[in-house]
């Protein structure tokens, strides 16, 4: 049966920690230079509306590393661009290719996709959820910290499509959140909704910066205005003051922390230089673990795993 990877809500704790067992092996042997081509001879589709460095790269580098073939198609240069149905292209694409990756605006568009779709859809991302970046910034977290149990994790920032995603995983995984986010920018209420509903976890939203990082052992944060929202900036860097991830902010979590950013950072806003260079960031690991998540992942709804 065809499995989509649409939001970590679709996915139990046990296929998760599966995804992430597979993650470990793979990179193992990416390090050892062990040949691992689990998909000798697959194609995948990468569909970017939106532009990216560390989704395509990672993307089209994995699907070569597993023995396949990615084909880059931007809707600018192809006929979704030009008002082809999504279920068409859907359709066709089917047809030719093995898995399917997108990075768009609506999460209404890969559902749609998904629904007409005869093989496996992935989310690269959407504006509601990013479900494979938060999976590699949980195995970052499990190389750091040995598990995720146990540990209270902060958002500070924007209730975007990381902070919605951060909250299923809460919820998933059972450890406690705390999110700190101005007025006006929450989290989506269906997510946390669907999230309290299902969990004992502690998923906490306060608009206090201190209350989220203080005692944490994992503290994210991401851009202030994201993709398509970049008229928005001014308004936004106004509404986040007092948000920004920085030393005196640090001195408040615990010492052993680790900061996690998923990147582009505008240094110097969010997040200040000393910080993401410094002792605590692991927003390296973070980055390359995208490769790997992202392998296991296909792998596992593109193989035979």
């Amino acid at each position: 049966m065809k499995r989509d990877f649409l939001a970590l809500s679709q996915f139990t704790k046990a296929e998760l920690d599966a995804i992430f067992a597979l993650t470990r092996e793979l990179k193992e042997k990416q390090k050892k230079e062990v040949e691992h081509h689990l998909l000798r001879g697959k194609t995948l589709a990468m569909i970017f509306e939106k532009s990216s460095t560390r989704t395509r790269v990672s993307f089209e580098v994995g699907m070569y590393q597993l023995g396949g073939h990615p084909l880059f198609i931007s809707t600018r240069d192809s006929q979704m661009g030009r008002g082809e149905p999504i279920k068409d292209t859907a359709r066709v694409m089917s047809r030719y290719c093995d898995g399917v990756m997108i990075r768009t605006y609506g999460q209404e568009i890969v559902e749609e996709f998904a629904r007409y779709s005869a093989v496996p859809v992935i989310n690269g991302l959407t504006d509601l959820h990013h479900p494979c970046q938060i999976m590699a910034d949980l195995f970052t977290v499990i190389e750091h910290r040995g598990s995720y149990e146990g540990l209270k994790i902060a958002w500070v920032g924007d209730g975007n499509n990381m902070a919605n995603t951060w909250i299923e995983a809460a919820a998933i995984f059972g450890f406690d959140l705390t999110l700190a986010c101005p007025k006006g920018y929450e989290p989506d209420a269906r997510v946390m909704e669907w999230a309290l509903e299902r969990t004992t976890s502690k998923i906490v939203l306060t608009d206090d910066p201190q209350e989220a990082v203080k005692y944490a052992d994992v503290i994210n944060t991401d851009v202030w205005a994201s993709m398509g929202q970049e008229a928005e900036q001014k308004e936004r860097e106004k509404a986040f003051a007092g948000y920004q991830l920085n030393e005196a902010l640090l001195d408040l979590a615990r010492g052993n922390c680790i900061v996690l950013h998923c990147l582009p950072a505008h240094r110097g806003e969010e997040i200040t230089d000393d910080v993401i260079e410094g002792p605590h960031s692991a927003v390296w690991d973070e980055a390359e673990n995208r490769l790997h998540v992202q392998k296991a992942i296909m792998a596992t709804l593109m193989g035979a795993r």
